[in-house]
């Protein structure tokens, strides 16, 4: 089997840079999408100048305008993104059609058979990041590894406007040094503990014996066992059939009021609002889901059924309440908040549909 070429493409502050692509005396100020200060709302995504200032995703708005006065807030406009987003696929396409998307500003591609640049991983990320500032005005990092753990890592090294490759030959060294807050799930709390266990970089958490990993962990101690050393198996997954969508935030400090998880909580409902645009016409969801970690590791889930009388999912009330409901099954301080849906394909529904009349033929 050959040796996989990876390539995550991930957009450089996606939505502002939209919007300041739309509007361009917008460039050089302090800019973020996401809802207003006054009604509770939350940063979806900022410039590079508004991050200066200590603004970030996730942020709520009100704390963000304490940051920067001056901050210019955007209401979303997710059609326009979607396009955009799908300007990008059209892109990728030229080089594989092995792409798995993740959001509407990021991607992994499969470019290990492609002939495109002869073969050359890094050559075809960085034509790909030169089509899109030249067709669509905006910048994209790359990162270019021999799995999808290395070339996530790899597109935020070096943001914004970035290209990162890492070769097969070059993971055991590279991983020595890595920070273990490299590894996507590692926030905060996990960091600390990790660092109890004398882990402050992969190399270091190598040594660390798996039953150790596991006993801290639970089945994510073998996942980090093995990200430690450079290891993903995970195949760029071009299509299957979803059974749930959600997005989720690991806070980097615990936050132990109902009000401010119930802003987080908007910020994650208009995330998950723009990743189901992307699959509404695939999927329809039946379920609400709210998922709470607590700062000792343990977590709920709760959810609860969509009524099928035409209310529309995205209901923030309802999710409001299962997120009172989760928090008060161990009324501690949070650090990670989630919330998703529970999906049924549509062919799926259509092909029951036709059975129950006697239509289901060839």
């Amino acid at each position: 089997m050959s040796q996989r070429k990876i390539i995550h493409i991930d957009a450089d502050s996606f939505y502002a840079s939209v919007e300041m692509r739309e509007n361009p005396s917008l460039q050089g100020l302090p800019l973020a999408v996401g809802g207003p200060a006054e009604s509770r709302g939350v940063i979806a995504t900022c410039n590079y100048e508004a991050r200066r200032f200590g603004v970030h995703s996730a942020m709520p708005s009100s704390r963000a305008r304490q940051h920067c006065p001056d901050l210019i807030i955007l209401k979303p406009r997710f059609d326009l993104y979607r396009e955009v987003s799908r300007q990008f696929h059209e892109i990728f396409r030229r080089y594989t059609q092995r792409i798995e998307p993740l959001s509407l500003d990021e991607a992994f591609l499969d470019v290990t058979a492609s002939s495109a640049q002869r073969g050359s991983a890094t050559l075809i990320a960085q034509d790909i990041r030169q089509c899109i500032k030249r067709e669509l005005q905006l910048t994209v990092s790359a990162g270019i590894a021999p799995n999808k753990f290395l070339a996530k890592v790899g597109s935020d090294w070096d943001k914004p406007d970035g290209c990162f490759t890492i070769t097969p030959e070059q993971v055991a060294d590279f991983m020595l040094d890595l920070p273990v807050s490299r590894i996507n799930g590692v926030g905060a709390v996990t960091e600390a503990k990790l660092a109890k266990l004398g882990a402050r970089t992969c190399g270091e958490l190598q040594h660390i014996p798996l039953d150790v990993l596991l006993r801290q962990f639970g089945k994510y101690g073998a996942r980090l066992a093995q990200l430690a050393h450079g290891q993903d198996q995970r195949e760029v997954r071009t299509s299957r059939v979803r059974k749930s969508i959600s997005v989720e935030n690991t806070f980097s400090r615990d936050i132990a009021d109902e009000q401010t998880m119930q802003s987080a909580l908007e910020g994650l409902l208009d995330e998950l609002e723009n990743r189901f645009h992307r699959i509404e016409e695939q999927y329809r969801p039946h379920k609400r889901v709210v998922k709470v970690k607590f700062d000792d590791f343990n977590q709920t889930t709760i959810e609860e059924t969509i009524a099928d009388n035409g209310e529309h999912w995205l209901n923030n009330v309802a999710y409001r309440g299962l997120l009172a409901r989760a928090w008060r099954r161990g009324n501690r301080p949070v650090r990670l908040l989630g919330a998703g849906l529970r999906l049924t394909p549509h062919k799926l529904e259509n092909r029951e549909q036709l059975a129950l009349f006697g239509a289901d033929q060839d």
